[in-house]
């Protein structure tokens, strides 16, 4: 159902408009397979906190089928994965995983992804480009 409410992005030129059109709010672009579960589970986490995070964040899809351009250039062969993006820059984020540039994997917990989004903007603000996770997630797939 979050797939339906939140705006998706058809063309490159909308992501591109998309990063450099928001001057004051962190963007959040999630790139994906619109179909694959992973990404319609993620969706509706999005849409339930896209409300909340307004005010300082603004959520849009991206079909990476649809759109293939920035597959390559970001590194997009996940299902699913999360991007964010300030003041037309890419801001990374350190969740401990050896990956900075993107969160590529479904997170349902909705208050841990608000708090992730806030932390990115608050670094984003004072002018940082990496930013360390709230919660450390290393040990996530731990055997």
């Amino acid at each position: 159902m979050g797939s339906v409410i939140l705006p998706h992005l058809h063309s490159a030129w909308h992501v591109d408009q998309s990063i450099l059109s928001e001057d004051d709010r962190l963007v959040i672009i999630r790139f994906g397979k619109d179909g694959h579960p992973d990404c319609l589970r993620q969706d509706d986490v999005l849409a339930k906190i896209a409300e909340k995070v307004k005010n300082f964040a603004v959520v849009y899809l991206c079909d990476i089928d649809e759109v293939p351009d920035f597959n390559s250039m970001y590194e997009l062969y996940d299902p699913m994965t999360i991007m964010f993006f300030f003041r037309n820059k890419h801001m990374m984020c350190d969740f401990g995983t050896g990956n900075n540039n993107k969160l590529n994997w479904l997170l349902e917990d909705k208050q841990e992804l608000i708090d992730i989004i806030e932390t990115i903007y608050r670094g984003a603000k004072k002018g940082r480009g990496l930013v360390v996770s709230p919660k450390d997630y290393s040990t996530r797939y731990r055997y």
